[in-house]
């Protein structure tokens, strides 16, 4: 399966600030030598040597993760505002796809605010199915598409539209695939989502704040995390603005690394990025967390990285 990042941001969308790029242009030009500028070569070797908070930004577009099966099966897990970056991919790849099969992990708004403006569902000739273990995701979806909140309901999609309401450790297979689901401790509820292709497993579990029931190995689990090859887990927070926002449904990156090791996970990416925090920032908590992962003993190896808009990898 090959699973990329279109929108990892949390909470609200952060587009980077002019004053942020004129910092990051600021401190590239400050490292740059004579020799540097010579030719292209010499440019593109500077720029591969540049720390990647400076050349490049983790993204600000919130959540959406898009998952191709090796039959080329589309799943789509939550439709933030980074939704508007797979569509553009589709039409500048010219991909033939038609058919979405969208997993929502819940209903806030920072995993909504791409649906509206997904073409797609106006396109007679596709199809797009939901996916939620909450009965009554129809209805929410349709109210999130009224007036005064939006200019036209959902009844203007033309599209081939449907709705799979998950039961309780249902399991769909989707182009070969398999995918899974569990609850999440979350306000309003959240359900993360398991894809598993022959012997590659990858999770999907955004806003989850961690509790010491997710670290009991139960019988359910060890089925869903134990020994995934990823992991895209929430890690808004530090320790300290975790204890100070107790309850507010978010981790931090300390329990994040904890979590992947008990369950012997082997690819972290920090997720659900605090939109207060600029791409230094991210940087920072990112060499945290494998400092903190260094001094743990338990579990095997563990590679950890941000979650970044536009990252592809293949599992």
């Amino acid at each position: 399966m090959v699973v990329r990042l279109w929108g990892v941001r949390g909470s609200s969308p952060t587009p980077l600030a002019p004053e942020e790029l004129r910092s990051k242009f600021a401190a590239i030009l400050q490292r740059a030598k004579a020799s540097d500028l010579e030719n292209s070569e010499t440019r593109q070797r500077f720029l591969s040597r540049l720390p990647r908070g400076l050349f490049g930004t983790a993204g600000g577009n919130t959540a959406c993760i898009e998952v191709r099966t090796k039959q080329n099966a589309c799943i789509i897990l939550d439709t933030g505002t980074g939704l508007r970056e797979l569509e553009k991919r589709l039409k500048r790849e010219r991909d033939s796809v038609k058919e979405f099969h969208i997993f929502l992990s819940h209903f806030h708004y920072d995993h909504l605010l791409g649906l509206p403006y997904f073409n797609l569902l106006y396109d007679p000739t596709a199809t797009v199915i939901f996916y939620s273990p909450y009965p009554a995701m129809e209805r929410i979806l349709d109210e999130f598409m009224r007036a005064p909140y939006h200019p036209v309901g959902w009844d203007s999609f033309a599209a081939d539209i449907g709705f799979c309401v998950l039961a309780k450790n249902e399991k769909v297979t989707i182009g070969g695939a398999e995918v899974s689901w569990i609850r999440r401790n979350h306000p309003n509820g959240c359900a993360a989502y398991k894809v598993k292709e022959g012997n590659r497993s990858f999770i999907y579990s955004t806003d989850t704040e961690l509790t010491e029931k997710d670290f009991e190995r139960t019988e359910r689990n060890l089925a869903f995390f134990y020994e995934a090859d990823a992991i895209i887990l929430d890690a808004q927070y530090t320790l300290g603005e975790a204890i100070e926002k107790y309850n507010w449904g978010h981790s931090s990156y300390s329990l994040a690394v904890e979590f992947c090791r008990e369950f012997h996970i082997k690819k972290l990416y920090l997720y659900h990025h605090e939109p207060l925090n600029d791409d230094a920032d991210m940087e920072k908590i990112l060499r945290s967390a494998i400092l903190f992962d260094n001094r743990l003993e338990n579990g095997g190896p563990l590679e950890i990285d941000l979650a970044r808009e536009g990252h592809v990898f293949e599992l």
